[in-house]
């Protein structure tokens, strides 16, 4: 068979849906798709208002999905591409993460029991659940106390987001789930277990992406965390140690997994095929976008995921801040290196949705926004409204708006929470830069790039480099069918598949000169904020940070009287500018 006339399905669990894409193998074309919400929502089945440190979701939803979707979507390339369903030959899926559950030795959820059914610290607990900050802190002192070389993995300080955090939150809180799971287990790897059919999770495969940037696993010291590490934190955390094997971790290279009759079955696909090792969602958009040395992949969208790649022989680097820096985490024989911010969807959905300004949709405050200049609005944010993931690795920080008066505009706070986004995405590529990491080129995927062109003009401007968006819509997604496809042999590696299977839109944002300048001096005053918070000893003089807002707020309305509107000066300048709801065709 003509592994170039078949095709590969994705799967990407994002954190609200699920959603699959029948790719062809020969070009990365996305011959279908389809997606399935969650019944639980974004903020989970148990999200609970009196504590919004909390996040959790059933793992029947993610079951639910997984057959929904890849069902649909073959139908639908059966129906309308003609697609054979004896020429699919794998499939790759991702998921958030550190998104864990509890699990009996059989790979029962805890939550599936009767007993245990309607209790929140039995379902999954999703990667935006926060409430192991504590845990965290505890994770982190002892790490430097003990084995400081740990930190050098996740930048210096352990998050709440991650493994351990959450395992030892549990065991602080409910010692009942704690003792009747066998193990705890990525949602990403519960899900590998079930559809190859696995019996016992003691033999389950654990996924290096995982492994290695949540649940600190390095093989140079022989795998998970040593034993007097975790005794410090808890003696029961030695216990569960012994049911993750660290000779079963693998990386998305890794093949010989094929999927199982009853989930064949359920698929309705007329034989097995293989599966990839799966990873997490920006993981795969990273390699579903093309990523490799040199070049950043921004996943953006409810959070953000930064992606970079090292070559094994450059050795391992040490980013403070970083959220990883992982062995074939990303791509096999290299070093992965993740950052990422805890909200910007999120945030502006709080601010349409929960603050409701004079009950404005999002293309109201977006055309509001887009008539202004940089710094016209006088005000400034820091995006810390889910905490900062990188580089300050503190889930207690949160945000703020500065400036404010009693003239200030819904569609001026709007533009001030994308700007906050945008600096707070360019601390991480300065971090990256000065730390051996050069950004030669910045490709986006996710779903605010192809919708909101304000949005990406004001990145490009803040960040002060061109934006490219990956051509795929589904990219996270791709990259789990250019996984599958690595692994069916259709391709002798991931290099090849990637260069085969993704590309670029012809759209390019590039950074407008006169907003640099503007937003150069604006972003001094976000660093000075920044740095000021991010810690007790590093407390700056914010005495002239109103009054240079409102300097700058003074000198762009007096040159706005007589400057030409952005839109024509960049028609001029001979770029491609499209109209926003043409944009959201794409």
């Amino acid at each position: 068979m003509n592994h170039q006339d078949c095709f590969v399905i994705g799967v990407d669990f994002g954190t609200a849906s699920v959603r699959a894409a029948v790719i062809r193998i020969a070009d990365g074309l996305e011959v279908a798709s389809a997606t399935y919400k969650y019944r639980c929502g974004v903020d989970g089945c148990l999200h609970d208002p009196a504590n919004p440190l909390v996040a959790r979701q059933n793992p029947q939803d993610y079951l639910d999905g997984f057959a929904h979707t890849v069902r649909e979507a073959l139908a639908t390339a059966a129906e309308s591409g003609g697609v054979d369903k004896d020429k699919v030959l794998g499939i790759g899926f991702d998921t958030t993460g550190s998104t864990i559950l509890p699990v009996l030795r059989d790979g029962t959820p805890l939550v599936f029991l009767d007993d245990f059914a309607n209790n929140q610290n039995a379902h999954i607990w999703l990667w935006k659940d926060h409430s192991a900050w504590a845990e965290a802190e505890e994770i982190t002192a002892t790490a430097k106390a003990l084995r400081p070389e740990y930190l050098d993995l996740v930048g210096g300080i352990y998050s709440s987001e991650w493994y351990w955090s959450k395992v030892l939150h549990c065991l602080h809180v409910d010692r009942q789930v704690f003792a009747r799971a066998f193990t705890w287990i990525e949602v990403a790897d519960w899900l590998l277990f079930t559809l190859t059919g696995g019996s016992d999770v003691a033999e389950a495969v654990r996924a290096i992406c995982p492994a290695g940037h949540k649940a600190l696993f390095d093989r140079d010291w022989g795998g998970y965390p040593a034993d007097d590490f975790l005794a410090a934190l808890s003696p029961d955390l030695v216990g569960l140690k012994k049911t993750l094997d660290p000779e079963r971790v693998r990386h998305a290279g890794t093949s010989g997994f094929m999927l199982s009759r009853e989930w064949t079955e359920k698929f309705g696909l007329p034989k097995p095929v293989m599966v990839a090792i799966p990873a997490f969602d920006a993981h795969y958009g990273g390699i579903g976008a093309g990523i490799k040395p040199g070049i950043l992949v921004k996943t953006i969208g409810t959070s953000t995921c930064d992606l970079m790649v090292s070559p094994l022989s450059r050795g391992k680097l040490i980013v403070p801040g970083m959220a990883g820096i992982v062995r074939d985490s990303i791509l096999p024989d290299y070093y992965g290196i993740e950052a990422g911010q805890s909200a910007v969807g999120d945030i502006f959905n709080w601010f349409v949705n929960i603050v409701r300004p004079c009950n404005r949709s999002y293309g109201d405050l977006s055309a509001e926004a887009a008539a202004l200049r940089p710094g016209e609005s006088g005000l400034l944010a820091l995006d810390w409204m889910n905490g900062n993931r990188t580089i300050l690795v503190d889930q207690r920080l949160s945000g703020l708006i500065l400036g404010l008066t009693l003239h200030s505009k819904p569609g001026e706070i709007y533009r001030a929470l994308i700007e906050a986004t945008a600096f707070g995405a360019r601390v991480i590529h300065d971090q990256m830069e000065a730390n051996g990491l050069p950004i030669d080129k910045i490709i986006v995927c996710g779903g605010i790039p192809r919708k909101d062109r304000l949005f990406m003009q004001i990145y490009a401007d803040i960040v002060n480099k061109p934006l490219y968006i990956s051509r795929n819509s589904e990219t996270c997604a791709l990259g789990g069918a250019i996984a599958a496809a690595v692994i069916t042999g259709a391709y002798p590696g991931f290099e090849t598949a990637i260069e085969r299977m993704t590309g670029v839109l012809d759209l390019v944002y590039r950074p407008i000169p006169e907003h640099v300048a503007i937003y150069e001096r604006i972003y001094a005053l976000y660093r000075q904020m920044h740095d000021s918070f991010c810690s007790s000893g590093n407390v700056g003089d914010l005495s002239r940070v109103m009054k240079d807002l409102m300097d700058i707020k003074d000198e762009t309305s007096r040159r706005n009287e007589t400057a030409p509107s952005t839109i024509a000066a960049k028609e001029r300048q001979g770029r491609r500018i499209l109209p926003v709801e043409a944009l959201r065709t794409i």
